[in-house]
């Protein structure tokens, strides 16, 4: 079975990965050793990693966009996802209403890529030793290479590239091959003074790779996705030795072939790396089963500019003294290049099945995940969303084919709306995903619905739970399709203690109405939140905020800014800066509200010891100083 074929499998049903790798894979044994006998690893054949196209001025596959028809209808083109080429009648007029502004066919905000892309600056004598240990296909100076590499997926970046500019993008984008090519082209661009910035998949949120326009040094962006093998395979401790740049759904497809999973599932899973999700301190869906990149990596191995960063063994825990490991955690891209990481392993789970349960309104959600949390029963992904993005998940339905389905529809609303009770203007849902064997699953059953009932919930079937976890790889094409239509939309998240969580909802909503009120923009403002993560001592939420742009002299500027004000209230009601998207360049000037000048004087002293010329000069969270703490938002940085 080809990568390709698993791949597409990760955006309809995991589970059905799963089985399909074990039935084709029934009869592989790889030779091991048992328990207690000694060396237990084994190299995994090798796998062809299919290229994929990827979108170079939007999110994800080329092939898969949405796009308006002439009659409204929306339609995801290609047949990656459960909503693809289908047609989806309610999607725009809903974000019309919602936004009070006329999205539609005949309202386009027609793209213009490719932009302008600056002139690389020359490095002769640095291209002549790079040649010595890199083949031509290793290296690239084409323009838009370059700049796919010279940002990341922030609003504004995609704004950018789509309708204006961007000022300054990398001279040269390097591929490198293995760890020992990460460690001449290190000393390459030391030696000729050089700045090089690492690049995975380029998903980040925070504009962690957008340059400044004060560097002045040549500039190499260095793509780490041919680092994409799987070293080794140890089945019995559990454990495999990964290339920072191999793909999460490269991973998901390999490591099912031998019956395992990394269970790391963050929204980008399909083209974020390894590297990324260490680089950015990550998070993904189904944590509360597999943890988050902190508890899944063992160890890894780093170039940094005074040499290579790496041990000869790791132990399930160690105490031994500070960890330069731990300095990576975070890092995006300031102290060096990690090129493989040791990470735990876990059997593909026996069986894998879905929820979902309606509730009166978001308070009740957060209740109920509250209690669920105390009772020790959380299942891999629970996510409880907002009123809006509840109807925004009915809006993503296709149209009715004949009577009967529409029949069933007005009985089934007529039951919720009715008999329930509940108002069709408050009510939230939640979206369960439960792994394991099937008495841990059985159990969790047992003792979250329950609970759900207590709080007013009622089930809603795993047909719709399903959809609504599988729609979060469909919907990410989303914003794209807004921006086509004079609307400007992004994310941002935030983690917050449990006591608080309802007042920071409701405090960044209503700040968010008020800015945009005194900009006089157009319009109602887009404005929806999920609690998306469980821990015991409070949540994570996510937000999505939006207005229609059509007119605003500067859209990118008003956006940044509200959205800087709306981090403010965050902070304000006890949130923290960010809960997995990292801080990059976007979030530099809160550094300041969150730690002490003694602790930003750490950092910066880490930077200054371990890099001291800055050659890996991505300059993310202010390591540099206070010049980047300063800035004002939307400024180039």
């Amino acid at each position: 079975m080809s990568e390709k074929t698993l791949a597409q499998k990760l955006g309809q049903a995991s589970a059905s990965l799963a089985k399909e790798a074990r039935d084709v894979l029934a009869g592989f044994k790889p030779e091991r050793r048992d328990v207690g006998t000694g060396e237990t690893r084994f190299v995994p054949p090798p796998s062809q990693v299919t290229s994929d196209e990827e979108s170079l001025d939007g999110w994800g596959f080329k092939d898969t966009r949405f796009v308006v028809k002439p009659d409204g209808n929306v339609v995801l083109t290609g047949s990656r996802y459960n909503i693809s080429n289908v047609e989806l009648p309610s999607l725009m007029p809903w974000f019309s209403k919602m936004l009070a502004s006329p999205l539609g066919y005949d309202n386009r905000n027609e793209p213009h890529y490719p932009p302008v892309v600056p002139e690389p600056k020359q490095a002769p004598a640095l291209l002549t030793a790079l040649r010595e240990f890199l083949a031509e296909d290793q290296l690239s100076s084409d323009p838009l290479v370059r700049l796919r590499r010279g940002h990341g997926h922030t609003g504004a970046e995609i704004w950018a590239i789509r309708y204006e500019r961007l000022e300054r993008v990398p001279d040269l984008v390097v591929f490198p091959a293995s760890h020992e090519q990460v460690v001449q082209l290190t000393d390459a661009a030391k030696q000729h003074g050089a700045c090089l910035i690492p690049f995975g998949g380029g998903t980040n949120v925070t504009d962690a790779l957008r340059l400044s326009v004060d560097e002045q040094r040549f500039v190499i962006a260095v793509d780490m996705r041919r680092m994409n093998h799987i070293l080794w395979i140890d089945p019995v401790n559990r454990m495999a030795c990964i290339e920072a740049g191999a793909t999460g759904r490269h991973l998901v497809a390999e490591l099912a072939k031998h019956g395992f999973t990394m269970g790391h599932e963050p929204d980008s899973v399909e083209f974020s790396t390894l590297g990324g999700w260490i680089a950015t301190n990550a998070s993904g869906m189904k944590k509360n089963r597999y943890g988050n990149i902190e508890d899944l990596v063992l160890d890894m191995k780093v170039v940094t500019a005074h040499g290579v960063v790496e041990r000869p063994r790791v132990g399930p825990r160690e105490s031994i003294g500070p960890n330069p490991k731990n300095f990576m955690f975070g890092s995006e891209g300031n102290y060096g290049i990690v090129t493989s990481a040791v990470v735990k392993l876990f059997p593909l789970p026996e069986v894998q099945r879905y929820g979902s349960v309606l509730f009166p309104d978001l308070a009740a959600g957060l209740a109920f995940l509250y209690d669920l949390q105390s009772a020790g029963a959380v299942p891999a992904s629970v996510r409880v969303m907002d009123n809006t993005q509840f109807h925004f998940g009915q809006a993503l339905k296709p149209k009715k084919d004949g009577l009967g389905d529409k029949l069933k529809s007005d009985v089934e609303k007529f039951f919720v709306t009715q008999v329930k009770g509940y108002d069709p203007d408050t009510l939230a849902v939640a979206t369960l995903v439960f792994e394991g064997t099937e008495a841990e699953v059985e159990f969790q059953e047992r003792i979250l619905y329950p609970i759900a009932e207590r709080h007013g919930g009622m089930k809603a079937g795993g047909a719709n739970g399903e959809r609504g976890y599988q729609l979060t790889f469909g919907i990410a094409y989303i914003r794209d399709l807004t921006f086509e239509h004079w609307a400007i939309a992004e994310s941002f998240e935030t983690s917050v203690p449990w006591s608080r969580a309802m007042e920071l909802y409701e405090r960044v909503r209503e700040r968010v109405s008020r800015e945009h009120e005194r900009r006089k923009l157009p319009g109602k403002p887009f404005f929806t939140g999920r609690i998306t993560q469980v821990y015991p001592t409070g949540v994570c939420i996510y937000f999505y905020m939006g207005f229609y742009a059509k007119g605003v002299e500067d859209p990118v500027r008003e956006y940044t800014e509200m959205e800087h004000a709306a981090r403010e209230e965050m902070l304000a009601a006890g949130g923290s800066l960010s809960h997995h998207h990292g801080v990059g360049k976007l979030r530099q000037r809160f550094m300041k509200d969150i730690y002490s000048e003694g602790a930003r004087t750490f950092t910066r002293e880490v930077k200054k010891a371990v890099d001291p010329d800055n050659l890996f000069g991505a300059s993310n969270h202010g390591v540099l100083g206070q010049v980047e703490l300063e800035r004002e938002p939307g400024s180039e940085s």
